[in-house]
């Protein structure tokens, strides 16, 4: 599987251990509904803190975003239509030294930026590679960010993977505006 399929995947994985299930009490119990959100501020939310990462990244290379979607949320009845927004995106064109720089100053800065880092340490994969996690301050983005570094002489290039993510909510502009809170 080449980078971009592994992306995919690790995107997909992330969404629903990030956003999908954790709304969700246990099951066969009540849950909360999913509150009600106009996409497009999520969208514009998720996006927002994709910015605010690459700003803290703080290096001049090659930056591929993918345009932002939307992933439904399990633990939710599909007539529901629960989703969350997701934003993945790659880092890379600079050194091994700069990248692993660069997550340093991710684990001074999220903080600094109201992120709640939650995980910091090798993620769970046969690379064990590093890996933040960190929830925004308010509680509706978490960001799932993962340091790549290829060997030398390696096809691909090193890079820093950043996964953003929404909170669970229904599309208020969808017609449920009337239970918007």
């Amino acid at each position: 599987m080449n980078r971009l399929g592994a992306s995919i995947v690790l995107a997909l994985v992330v969404a629903l251990s990030l956003g999908g299930c954790s709304q969700v009490k246990e099951e066969g119990k009540d849950k909360a509904p999913a509150p009600v959100r106009d996409e497009q501020v999520v969208e514009k939310r998720v996006l927002d803190a994709s910015s605010e990462i690459r700003d803290a990244i703080g290096l001049e290379g090659k930056a591929r975003p993918w345009n932002a979607f939307p992933v439904k949320c399990s633990g939710y009845p599909s007539e529901e239509n629960v989703v969350n927004m997701n934003h993945t995106w790659t880092f890379s064109g600079v050194s091994d030294e700069s990248l692993e720089e660069a997550m340093g100053r991710l684990r001074k800065a999220l903080p600094a930026g109201g992120w709640k880092i939650v995980k910091d340490g090798p993620d769970r994969s046969q690379s064990k590679a590093p890996q933040i996690v960190a929830n925004s301050g308010d509680g509706q983005v978490s960001a799932d960010i993962r340091l790549f570094l290829e060997p030398p002489g390696a096809e691909r290039s090193s890079s820093i993977t950043i996964f953003v993510v929404s909170k669970c909510f229904r599309d208020g502009a969808a017609g449920d505006a009337a239970d918007a809170s």
